[in-house]
């Protein structure tokens, strides 16, 4: 089944897409994406393989997730989030323990924005020890560090913020772009939801944070909120 993926991917294939997708992704020599290879094809696509094969056995998953090319992680990922919708509870337990196993693999912010709210944030919805994200928080490797963040998105859309913020405040002073986005991306989904606890962190941080970090939470404020809060960093 690997080889028919595979062949049903490479159909779609885009030579300017191998071309600018590269470049877009940062796979340059000491950026975080350095050594990601792109066929080309369009997310569009690679959603229709992963859905025409959302059957495929978890071993073909992983085999895909060993790939150099991006295109073919992502759609085992797809995969990956299609079964984990249908599973039962112990095939959920299992996918979950597979997707934490390959985070090394799960290595751009595309792959992990598309699976870890759907994976990780949907299997902790329910649980009342979430530590898992804080050790992820912890993690010398940027991508455990976005999953934490990210999946905290499925939180949020439940009306759930304790571990956005307490996550959020963890990961204030990050200096990696991919991360400042991330927490200011969660930060502003809460305050869409809750802007007086959105305000609180503000208060907290605002004069010390990123300013990335700070521009992505405050975006849906108006004009003249963010124009405060800007006024506050250093």
């Amino acid at each position: 089944m690997q080889n028919a993926i595979i062949q049903s991917l490479r159909q779609y294939i885009d030579g300017e897409k191998a071309v600018v997708l590269p470049r877009f992704f940062k796979t340059g020599k000491g950026e975080y994406g350095e050594g990601d290879r792109f066929l080309g094809i369009a997310v569009p696509n690679i959603r229709l393989v992963a859905k025409q094969y959302s059957h495929a056995p978890l071993e073909v998953v992983s085999r895909l997730l060993d790939s150099e090319w991006h295109e073919y992680r992502m759609c085992a990922l797809l995969i990956l989030v299609i079964q984990y919708k249908q599973a039962s509870v112990e095939q959920k337990q299992i996918i979950f323990d597979l997707y934490l196993s390959r985070t090394e693999r799960i290595n751009n912010w595309d792959l992990v924005d598309l699976s870890a709210p759907n994976i990780v944030g949907e299997h902790l919805c329910g649980e009342a020890d979430r530590m898992i994200l804080y050790r992820l928080a912890d993690s010398p490797l940027l991508w455990e560090r976005r999953i934490a963040m990210v999946s905290t998105l499925t939180f949020i859309r439940r009306g759930d913020f304790g571990d956005t913020f307490a996550l959020a405040d963890k990961l204030v002073n990050s200096n990696h772009e991919l991360m400042q986005k991330a927490v200011g991306w969660m930060l502003r989904e809460m305050g869409k939801r809750d802007i007086s606890l959105l305000r609180t962190f503000l208060d907290k941080h605002a004069a010390t944070m990123p300013r990335t970090m700070l521009r992505y939470a405050i975006e849906k404020m108006d004009s003249t909120e963010r124009r405060k809060w800007m006024e506050r960093k250093h």
